[in-house]
């Protein structure tokens, strides 16, 4: 079960989540995922085509512990350019739903210089109870 936290007086965030409380037997913790396929070829060279296939990577690793977005507790996402993501958020929105549905978990987005994968934009962590 979560419950979505929102302190009193505080405006509904929108996208994310403040905090989550969760109650479950199974905690799942999902390694950083990025936007490439399973076999490790980069399909998309842009922002938004590989958060798609790093949030499906996600979703994907969810599903083998017979999770799914519902049971995702926190997120966080690395991006290399803060412009790109800001200049598409409507997008980026539109592509977060199209893959993890309406489920908001607590989230933070951090600009990093670089990552290890050096055709990588972003890179997602999710921690989920289940």
């Amino acid at each position: 079960m979560h419950i979505t936290l929102l302190p009193e007086g505080w405006p509904r965030p929108k996208g994310y989540a403040n905090g989550i409380m969760a109650t479950g037997q199974h905690h799942i913790f999902c390694g950083g995922q990025i936007g490439w396929l399973p076999d490790g070829r980069f399909e998309s060279r842009d922002f938004l085509g590989q958060l798609r296939q790093a949030l499906l990577n996600v979703r994907a690793v969810l599903e083998s512990a017979q999770a799914g977005p519902e049971h995702m507790t926190r997120m966080t996402w690395y991006i290399t350019d803060k412009g790109a993501y800001l200049k598409d958020l409507r997008e980026v929105g539109s592509v977060y739903r199209e893959v993890m549905g309406k489920h908001f978990p607590a989230m933070s987005v951090v600009e990093v210089s670089a990552l290890v994968e050096d055709e990588a934009l972003v890179e997602v962590e999710v921690t989920a109870l289940r």
